[in-house]
């Protein structure tokens, strides 16, 4: 796997996208945007990263669509071109949840308009004191219900948190975002601690964790009853797997278990 629009680097069962613009912040591309989406979904064949975190080089996350290469040739199309568009920018966030690997963003300075939806997207996220989240499309005259943001930002911090921040397009300060649930931890340097943590899940039970992001999001639209069903039967899948019965053996024998994925 070798992107052309951001960095890539595998460090043990570990791997780190790096947006990489950063004399302006980051921004994305209809390149970028699209080569993003393609990447998240081979994921699922790559069978050695076990684990994503995802970052921004020079101190800033993501400062959304580039001004001069997204947005000012989205003012010259017609809506059928427009809705390719965004279709295209949705398809990104399918990708990253159905990925079956845990992705973790580390988030520092400015993480705005698409890039705070890639946060989101993240299972996890951990911020650095500095870091600065706007979901600002409504400065920009657009609503905030982009890229899944009015059905998956309420179910992390909240409807009312979560209204008020899409309304205002205002700036959430990392205090902010670590008191309301949006990040996972404030540390000062976030990428250090993402890739600590995903070098821990890649280090558990790849299917289980697998199955348990398929389940988180999946149980979104299941009711109580028939997500009980839904988890009744992942269970007894996992309870085929070489992990389960590892974790069994090792448990018997009073020691670590060491997983492997299968």
């Amino acid at each position: 796997m070798s992107p052309q629009h951001f960095g890539w680097r595998v460090e043990g069962k570990v791997g780190v996208v790096t947006l990489n613009r950063p004399e302006k912040k980051n921004p994305l591309t209809f390149e970028s945007y699209a080569e993003l989406r393609d990447f998240f979904l081979d994921l699922k064949s790559e069978k050695q990263v076990k684990a994503i975190v995802v970052s921004g080089a020079g101190g800033n996350f993501c400062s959304g669509g580039d001004v001069h290469e997204i947005i000012g040739p989205l003012t010259k199309m017609a809506m059928p071109q427009l809705l390719e568009f965004t279709r295209m920018t949705g398809d990104l966030v399918k990708a990253m949840r159905r990925c079956p690997q845990p992705v973790i963003a580390a988030v520092d300075g400015v993480c705005a308009g698409a890039g705070a939806i890639i946060a989101m997207a993240c299972d996890l996220r951990y911020a650095a004191p500095s870091a600065k989240t706007a979901f600002l499309f409504v400065r920009v005259g657009l609503a905030g219900c982009d890229m899944g943001a009015c059905t998956i930002l309420p179910r992390i911090i909240g409807q009312g948190r979560a209204a008020e921040l899409l309304y205002t397009g205002r700036s959430m300060s990392a205090e902010e975002g670590l008191a309301g649930g949006f990040f996972n931890g404030v540390t000062t340097l976030p990428i250090d601690l993402a890739v600590e943590k995903a070098r821990e899940l890649a280090a558990g039970p790849t299917l289980a964790h697998a199955m348990t992001k398929k389940m988180l999001h999946q149980e979104w639209n299941a009711g109580v009853d028939e997500a009980i069903e839904m988890e009744a039967q992942a269970q007894a899948i996992l309870m085929q797997s070489k992990d389960f019965h590892r974790a069994y053996q090792a448990f018997a024998a009073k020691q670590k278990p060491v997983f492997e994925g299968d």
